[in-house]
């Protein structure tokens, strides 16, 4: 296997336990529920249903990027080990955080001039990017250099397609991503917004879907429409849920049904950075297929 560091942020939203068992390193985002400050640790130090207890009990919910000092104590161990890094971050289309990672690659090359640190604006977010980073670390062991996964990377990440919808838009209207009078309006009807990420990695809501059983048929059309090979799709399929599981297995029952040849469905919970946004009742699908054009 060859020795250089895959990494990501935390926001990637896999699992302590799959990134230990795929090798992935990952460094935290900071949040916080109402004065208690955490490590967004992938649920190693709070469980999600006490943070959406919490929030949904009125607490504030906030997070803070990590910052150039954060990047420079966590990659130099690696880089006085001798050994290269590759590291994806959150979309620049939805966190500042990989210019932090740039500033931090400027700061530690003059210290280690011999040394490989590849910064990747996934363009990514959640279990996407999650599934991104996954497939780098697959190319790894398979032997690929890090020259060919950073190429590799930069030149496929848009062909990771991105779906989600919530039922409850509570937690959009809190922080100011839908109107108040919009949100009102879409709950008493019982509308679940489909959104993607487009190709500068922002979130862009798409359809108003009335009711959970369409939106959950919809977003597997849409990757009737848009997976690689199409319902010969045979690659991973990644879906990620906040507090509402039985919806995300619904979309994964529903992709094994319309995909008989993928390999592989896995469901992660939203991790603390994102889901302190979403608030509970968001799923998230992801899969390869056509590059984001907008």
């Amino acid at each position: 296997m060859a020795d250089y560091i895959i990494s990501c942020c935390s926001s990637a939203d896999l699992s302590d336990e799959y990134t230990k068992e795929r090798n992935i390193e990952y460094i935290c985002f900071n949040m916080s529920i109402g004065d208690d400050q955490y490590k967004d640790d992938m649920w190693q130090t709070m469980k999600p249903e006490d943070m959406y207890a919490r929030m949904i009990a009125g607490e504030d919910s906030k997070t803070s990027q990590i910052s150039v000092g954060d990047y420079v104590d966590y990659f130099r161990p690696f880089l006085e080990q001798g050994k290269d890094v590759i590291h994806l971050s959150l979309s620049s289309g939805i966190s500042g955080t990989v210019n932090a990672a740039y500033n931090a690659k400027n700061f530690l090359a003059e210290e280690f001039p011999d040394r490989k640190l590849y910064i990747v604006d996934s363009l990514a977010a959640s279990s996407g990017f999650g599934l991104l980073v996954e497939k780098l670390a697959t190319l790894r062991d398979e032997g690929k250099t890090i020259d060919e996964v950073y190429k590799y990377a930069e030149e496929h990440k848009l062909n990771l397609v991105h779906w989600f919808f919530s039922t409850d838009l509570t937690f959009y209207i809190k922080g100011g991503r839908v109107s108040k009078t919009a949100g009102f309006v879409g709950n008493l009807l019982n509308i679940c917004p489909l959104l993607n990420v487009d190709n500068k990695g922002k979130l862009i809501p798409r359809e108003k879907i009335r009711t959970k059983k369409k939106v959950i048929k919809r977003i597997v059309e849409k990757m009737e429409e848009l997976a690689e090979n199409g319902h010969d799709y045979d690659g991973k399929v990644f879906i990620s849920q906040s507090a509402c599981i039985d919806d995300a297995n619904a979309v994964a029952d529903l992709v094994k049904e319309k995909f008989p040849k993928v390999k592989e469905v896995r469901i992660f919970p939203i991790g603390g950075t994102i889901g302190a946004h979403t608030g509970p009742g968001t799923v998230a699908l992801f899969f390869w297929g056509q590059k984001r054009v907008d």
